[in-house]
């Protein structure tokens, strides 16, 4: 088990990528990063081992006490990504285009 260097308390985290038997994940708290950790995936619920996964962890003396796979959240932060995404490929206008 990893060891994280983060006070007691519930975080969101956001896995950033699995790659090569790891898992990196991002915590946030009140809308800020806090930190990162490498993770084994096994620690991570089934359905959350995906980059873009977003968790809400409680960590206690620096362990995973409980994590959970929030798939709403999952769905609406890859929707959003994917609209602005799609804005921002479109071509603008040119002066010829009527």
């Amino acid at each position: 088990m990893t060891t994280i260097d983060l006070p007691d308390g519930e975080y969101t985290a956001v896995v950033d990528s699995i790659e090569d038997g790891l898992a990196t994940v991002f915590f946030e708290q009140d809308g800020e990063e806090v930190g990162n950790a490498v993770l084994d995936p096994g620690e991570l619920p089934a359905d959350g081992r995906h980059a873009e996964a977003i968790l809400t962890v409680e960590v206690h003396d620096g362990d995973i006490f409980s994590v959970e796979h929030r798939s709403e959240q999952t769905k609406t932060r890859s929707d959003t990504a994917q609209e602005r995404f799609n804005r921002l490929s479109e071509r603008p206008p040119s002066d010829t285009d009527s």
